[in-house]
């Protein structure tokens, strides 16, 4: 028998199918086998097998081993490689390392064996105690305790009775076992079954998913309206079904608590996927979900290549936020992945958002998908009133802190009433940048363009693109001058301020500095919900998802931060962002208040947003980009052309945009924008950087292969050269 496998190696030379022999009957269309390959042994996917060979079957080498008795790639998961290779433009071998924990993948990582030491089933036990010298007080105290706990860790009994243990195991006494044992992550999560009734609303979105001819729904629900609460019904109906179910959410702090739900409701049933989790927790789980033994996969992105078989439901929770599009190769959309697996097994695809994205709307409206709307919160309260702050007449009033008059006055009235109050900033650190009075110098990295953030608690100047450290300076690198001053602030300087304001205020700090560890979310959220702290100051990360019941005030301390970006889709985020923080408040039985803090007052988008109108802001934004010819009309693409050699990586993009240049005049109508240019942050990890952007009429698919083509042809030696279509990040 012969197999084609495709080799574990991404290089786009050996991106080939080879052939090898085999004689192993359990290998089968996605094995990972062990081969030899030009001198070495590499790990590689067996895509098909057949009774014949293309080649001179004296020159195929035979596969040297099987690595696991079941296929870790299934008929489907085989088919999805195929997908995002012609839709990401990536090697075989980088699709298929989507769907294989990274350390299984290098063998890095096994199951897990404990042995356990029991007394032997034949023993007699009076026998063996007259048999030992009165000296030998730990073995007898060894028998005595095995007889009244039985089978124990050896480990356990090593610690407590030493020499004991293989003193026994010596003359036959004790029966050595060794027994196959789960690493599961976050043990201690705890929580009863809680089934809600649901709503009448709740039952009809329900019912309309289920029922509905269009694989995918929009269920369109503001922040507390129990969307939840549908997805836990529609998990329940599908494994009934005895088909298995994918549920992601945006951020891997939410992961916890939506796993909590899910094993309050489901058992052991559900296992979870994400990248915080240890090597052999990710591989336990992983074969949990691939071997049945768990019909629930819940993670962040990546967990949408959960190795279940037989789909029957996939949500994607904030199906809007940007973290479901990945910035590295492959650069694929979450919900393009999701589709696609929806579609092969006929399943359902639910996108759940208090502020859906435009282009999940636009289809929404098209009636390309099923669209249900959830418009009022599950306890009939009412959204957060948001007001605004203007920090302009603050500052005319001599007010240089990050706190308005009225956030202040709001914090100390939540405080006396002993209720909650989340701040949210979307930027960590204690201030944004580092500037010399005398010179006007910022201190930047010197492996990026982009200035350093301080970062009090370590003393440190960090670059929060590289991760490069550096150590705090006294005086000026330019001219030497000591005068140095903080510009902007970051999560910990509002922390450090907070509790000059309110000494007795107990506060906590989320951001990516102080959730590092793997359960540095899950230990953080619920201190919060357990009321062990008043303030929760925050990025991003607390924005969305989180359920606290005694939040009764949110602050906004930076609204203008998102609209400053050069991209097109910053309104959108702005939106999102602002509506998805301000649901945090008011969730139960006290109403909820926003203050929101802006030096744009006027600015419709945080002017629709303080209205929680979405339609009016949907509108708007598509008017726009219809007129301006954006996505969803067009596709962006952009070609980015990076090298340490500043001249090669110029020379370079200046060759590409030539020979695009050539295929635009010959589809000249099809482009609505090209030009070239050096990218928004000029220097990168030590890499300059420049790109080719372009925005192509939809369905011209053959023509973006040609411009992939032709930079791919670039991407040699010391140039790196890759291509995303509409990028999520445009900087």
């Amino acid at each position: 028998m012969f197999a084609e496998v495709i080799v574990d190696i991404s290089h786009s030379e050996a991106d080939k199918i080879f052939e090898y022999s085999f004689e192993d009957c359990r290998i089968v269309a996605g094995s990972r086998v062990l081969v030899p390959f030009g001198g070495k042994t590499i790990e590689g996917i067996v895509i098909r097998t057949k009774d014949y060979c293309d080649f001179d079957e004296k020159k195929v080498k035979p596969i040297i081993s099987l690595l696991e008795e079941i296929p870790a790639l299934t008929k489907e998961t085989l088919a999805l490689a195929d997908f995002i290779v012609k839709t990401c433009y990536v090697s075989r071998a980088l699709a298929f390392r989507q769907f294989l924990p990274v350390e299984m993948r290098k063998g890095r990582v096994r199951e897990q064996f404990v042995k356990f030491a029991e007394l032997s089933e034949d023993v007699n036990i009076d026998d063996v105690l007259s048999s030992l010298r009165k000296s030998a007080v730990r073995q007898r105290d060894l028998i005595l305790f095995l007889e009244e706990n039985g089978k124990t860790p050896l480990t356990e009994l090593n610690d407590k009775f030493g020499g004991a243990v293989k003193a026994l195991s010596d003359k036959d006494a004790l029966k050595i076992t060794s027994e196959k044992r789960l690493r599961s992550p976050y043990k201690d999560l705890g929580g009863s079954v809680r089934k809600f009734a649901l709503t009448e609303k709740q039952l009809f979105a329900v019912n309309s998913v289920e029922n509905s001819d269009k694989l995918t729904t929009l269920l369109f629900g503001v922040t507390g309206s129990g969307k939840t609460e549908v997805y836990l019904d529609l998990i329940d109906k599908t494994l009934k079904k005895g088909k298995t179910a994918i549920m992601l959410v945006p951020e891997i702090s939410l992961t916890p608590q939506m796993l909590k739900q899910l094993r309050a409701r489901f058992g052991e049933n559900a296992a979870i996927l994400h990248s915080g989790l240890s090597a052999g927790e990710r591989y336990d789980e992983w074969w949990r979900l691939r071997t049945g033994e768990a019909h629930i996969a819940i993670g962040a992105r990546s967990a949408v290549f959960a190795p279940v078989e037989n789909v029957g439901l996939i949500i994607i929770d904030e199906e809007h936020d940007g973290s479901y599009v990945s910035e590295s190769a492959p650069r694929y959309n979450t919900a393009d992945i999701a589709e696609f697996r929806s579609r092969f097994n006929n399943a359902k695809l639910v996108l759940g958002s208090a502020t859906p994205s435009i282009e999940s709307f636009l289809k929404a409206k098209n009636g390309e998908y099923n669209f249900i709307e959830l418009p009022d919160r599950i306890n009939q309260k009412p959204l957060p009133d948001i007001e605004i702050a203007d920090m302009r007449k603050e500052v005319r009033r001599g007010n240089n802190t990050p706190f308005s008059s009225i956030l202040k006055d709001e914090l100390a009235k939540c405080l006396e009433k002993g209720n909650q109050a989340i701040l949210f900033l979307n930027q960590r650190g204690y201030s944004k940048t580092v500037v010399c009075t005398e010179c006007g110098h910022v201190q930047k990295c010197a492996s990026c363009d982009v200035s350093l953030t301080y970062h009090k608690e370590d003393d440190s100047l960090l670059c929060h693109y590289c991760g490069a450290k550096y150590k705090m300076i006294s005086a000026c690198t330019e001219c030497g001058s000591p005068f140095i001053k903080y510009g902007g602030f970051g999560t910990e300087k509002i922390v450090a301020d907070l509790k000059t304001l309110f000494p007795s205020a107990r506060i906590l700090r989320m951001d990516r500095d102080t959730t590092q560890t793997k359960e540095g979310h899950f230990k953080i959220l619920s201190e919060f919900s357990a009321r062990k702290a008043d303030i929760l100051v925050g990025t991003q990360m607390i924005a969305k998802g989180h359920d606290f019941p005694f939040v009764t005030l949110v602050g906004i301390l930076d609204a203008d931060m998102s609209l400053h970006f050069s991209d097109f889709r910053s309104a959108e985020r702005t939106f999102q962002l602002i509506t998805q923080v301000a649901g945090r408040s008011g969730r139960a039985g006290e109403a909820g208040k926003v203050v929101l803090q802006t030096y744009q007052p006027e600015n419709h988008v945080l002017r629709q947003a303080v209205n929680y109108d979405y339609n009016g802001f949907f509108e708007r934004e598509i008017s726009i980009r219809k007129a301006t010819a954006f996505p969803p009309f067009t596709k962006i693409v952009r070609v980015l052309v990076q090298s340490e050699n500043d001249e090669l990586a110029l020379n370079a993009v200046k060759d590409l945009y030539n020979e695009l240049g050539d295929i635009k005049r010959e589809r000249e109508t099809c482009f609505k924008f090209f030009g070239c240019m050096k990218a928004p942050l000029k220097k990168l990890q030590g890499k300059y950087r420049y790109q080719i952007l372009m925005r192509i009429d939809n369905g011209n698919d053959d023509l973006i292969d040609r411009i992939f083509a032709a930079s791919n042809a670039k991407n040699r030696g010391k140039l790196n050269v890759y291509m995303e279509i509409n990028p999520n990040n445009l900087t």
